[in-house]
């Protein structure tokens, strides 16, 4: 027994030694792979740190470039707006010389047209600018105009003389409004009678060239009609001659098979047997007392089918014997 408890005690002294080595050497491990997952994380965050510097210095330099950008945008933009208001305040002083012009000089008829003649032109200029372009002459124009008025420096007297003054200037601009509308509406009435017009002088040319009417003064233009889809040339030929292409051809043949076949069953018709009329069993009607059976000329014209009735069956009799 003795004995027995010695080797037990060696047996477990053994394992709890060959225990601890592992455990030792476990705990070797763990420390390496926790070393090593530390040095994994400091690099993870340090590249962080790079990336986020890396970040930061390109939206920055992205801002600067968006601020330069709208700065050369907005600089363009004043250069431009200045460029306009000169050229808008040399064409106000020219159009105020010329109104001047004309009201110191209303007989001159040369001038008349002329200002007729730029103002057509100003109008074609104005409707191809955008709603923008007009704001922004509209604001510079009446900016150029209407310029502000001092009143604490002027009189009573003074302030009656620039209403007068003013009252005059909304007199000239009101009576000079319905002027343009009388003539903007006169223009559309004489441009609708010039349509109209066109609108006749190409239903006349359709017709003469034989085409719809509607042909040439329609949304599409009309199409045009080649000879032939292997000829390149335009097809001259009228209506008439073009309907005759199409005439005959299955409708001929069709006619002329339909009267053949009517021939046919014609002569057939006309060679067939004259068949007897059925016997009237009973007193025919109309019959009279004392008259005969069947009126005269009748027993004739039935003996003569029973013959040939007779006849075709001792013909049919003979066939039938030879077929035997």
């Amino acid at each position: 027994m003795a004995s027995e408890a010695k080797d037990d005690a060696a047996a477990k002294a053994a394992l709890n030694e060959t225990l601890k080595e592992y455990i030792n050497e476990w705990r070797k491990t763990r420390e390496k792979e926790e070393e090593e997952l530390k040095k994994l994380k400091e690099k993870q965050a340090k590249r962080k740190e790079i990336r986020a510097e890396q970040e930061k210095k390109l939206n920055q330099q992205k801002k600067e470039e968006e601020q330069k950008l709208k700065k050369e945008e907005e600089e363009k933009k004043a250069k431009e707006a200045e460029e306009k208001k000169k050229r808008l305040e040399e064409a106000e002083a020219k159009r105020q010389e010329m109104l001047e012009a004309q009201k110191a000089d209303k007989q001159g008829q040369a001038g008349g047209k002329g200002g007729k003649a730029d103002g057509g032109g100003d109008a074609r200029r104005e409707m191809t600018k955008t709603k923008e372009q007009l704001e922004e002459e509209k604001k510079i124009a009446l900016a150029i105009r209407i310029k502000p008025l001092d009143l604490d420096e002027l009189d009573t007297d003074d302030l009656k003389a620039k209403a007068n003054e003013l009252f005059n200037i909304v007199i000239s601009l009101e009576t000079d409004k319905y002027d343009y509308e009388q003539r903007r509406i006169t223009q559309d009435y004489e441009l609708n009678e010039l349509k109209e017009r066109q609108k006749a002088q190409l239903r006349q040319k359709a017709l003469k060239k034989g085409l719809d009417p509607e042909a040439f003064s329609g949304k599409y233009p009309p199409p045009i009609r080649m000879y032939s889809k292997y000829e390149r040339r335009t097809d001259t030929r009228t209506y008439e001659d073009r309907k005759k292409l199409y005439e005959g051809g299955w409708e001929v043949i069709r006619a002329e098979c339909m009267d053949a076949i009517w021939k046919e069953k014609y002569d057939e018709w006309t060679k067939r047997p004259a068949k007897r009329l059925p016997k009237w069993f009973g007193e025919r009607p109309g019959k009279k007392a004392g008259d005969a059976e069947t009126p005269e000329g009748e027993e004739d014209a039935a003996d003569a089918p029973e013959a040939v009735e007779e006849e075709e069956e001792e013909e049919e009799e003979e066939e039938e014997e030879e077929d035997e």
